[in-house]
């Protein structure tokens, strides 16, 4: 399996930059390209327009699923959940089945029986769930989103715009079980009568090795509706077609351009910088300082010189604890402070080889790979 996007959220020093609309002429009538751990949009159309979203909305449905309700829970169907039009897994009235089952059926599948059954039983009611998905919509600062069900059936007040199903993505993909899930071409599930093998919608799983998710949808009224979720080189991308004959090529051209301008680079590996400072209360005389967190950054365009430097005292006339921040790694681009991390004391046993305190470390940013599981912060 592809390596997952595992977070998207993170500080990150930028400089934007927008793919020319001559340059990515999309078949959508809305559509949006997003940097994912900045929310910087690298393209779009308008991104603004209230639209129907489809199946698309289960999104939100998996994301207040996963917040409200254990993934082992058992479910029995009710019967208000079966019968319902469009796709479905045919459920049966009193089929018990587990919470997570039913996930995937909602998210490779999209059963719009399974986001019934799961709504009804996270929500008492679909009206009740509906009302949660909203509750989570305004959390998230989606202005322009409202939700009437779970499954995303035709309803006027049923309704997104290509922005807020980005920003709605990258909250749901910080959850590791629904990255798992949207990242999965196949998957068994097992229920009463035996098991059923689920196939994911989403072709671009197949057709590009970057794409790591999310979401297909499809209505008349709607047209074709696509959320999909991209990462190359350390860079993680999200974009998003509503109402888009050709989707599919919309978003490999999209992402064709957006990953050749987008370059996410590391700065720093957990206890990459290290150094002795004399300290008359240490046992040896002395304490170890290091980082103990990582730190990556996006660019867009043309990746930048990087100087590093390690600032902290030269000598510690205090007692000092494992753990108390000592000094900080800077790191900056053209004179400009770009991100920093602390430097802590470690314990004197376990510290690694001890440089000289007094020298700068000074290296050039190199491009290199990174998971945003991986990513850190200041």
């Amino acid at each position: 399996m592809k390596r997952l996007l595992t977070a998207f959220l993170s500080l990150i020093f930028c400089i934007p930059f927008a793919i020319p609309a001559d340059a990515a002429e999309v078949s959508a009538e809305a559509a949006i390209l997003i940097e994912a751990s900045t929310g910087t949009p690298l393209y779009e159309k308008d991104a603004d327009r209230r639209l129907p979203m489809a199946s698309t909305t289960k999104i939100m449905t998996a994301l207040v699923v996963f917040e409200h309700t254990s993934p082992d829970a058992v479910i029995e169907v009710p019967a208000d959940a079966c019968g319902i039009e469009g796709s479905s897994v045919y459920l049966r009235p009193g089929e018990r089945i587990r919470c997570e089952d039913l996930l995937w059926s909602v998210l490779l599948e999209s059963a719009n029986d399974a986001a019934a059954a799961l709504a009804i039983s996270v929500g008492g009611s679909v009206e009740g769930f509906a009302a949660m998905m909203n509750e989570k919509a305004a959390s998230l600062g989606l202005s322009d989103t409202h939700f009437t069900n779970p499954h995303g059936l035709d309803d006027e007040e049923h309704y997104t715009t290509a922005r807020d199903l980005a920003k709605l993505t990258v909250a749901a993909m910080a959850h590791p079980a629904f990255r798992t899930m949207v990242s999965t071409r196949r998957h068994t599930i097992e229920r009463e009568g035996g098991a059923r093998v689920l196939i994911n919608h989403n072709r671009l799983l197949r057709m590009s090795d970057d794409v790591v998710g999310v979401k297909t949808g499809f209505t008349r009224r709607s047209g074709r509706c696509l959320v999909s979720a991209a990462q190359k080189d350390g860079a993680a991308l999200v974009c998003v077609t509503l109402n888009a004959p050709d989707d599919w090529n919309d978003h490999l051209k999209l992402y064709e351009e957006g990953f050749a301008k987008t370059h996410a680079v590391s700065l720093a590996e957990p206890g990459q910088f290290s150094c002795a400072i004399p300290c008359p209360h240490a046992d040896d005389g002395e304490v170890t300082v290091s980082n103990r967190s990582g730190i990556t950054r996006v660019f867009f365009g043309d990746v930048p010189q990087i100087d590093t430097t390690v600032e902290a005292k030269r000598l510690l006339l205090e007692n000092t604890e494992i753990g108390d921040v000592l000094g900080r790694v800077v790191f900056r681009a053209d004179r400009r402070e770009i991100a920093s991390l602390p430097l802590t004391a470690e314990e004197r046993a376990a510290a690694p080889e001890k440089p000289s305190f007094f020298s700068h470390f000074i290296r050039n940013g190199s491009q290199t790979e990174w998971n945003p599981s991986e990513s850190r912060n200041t």
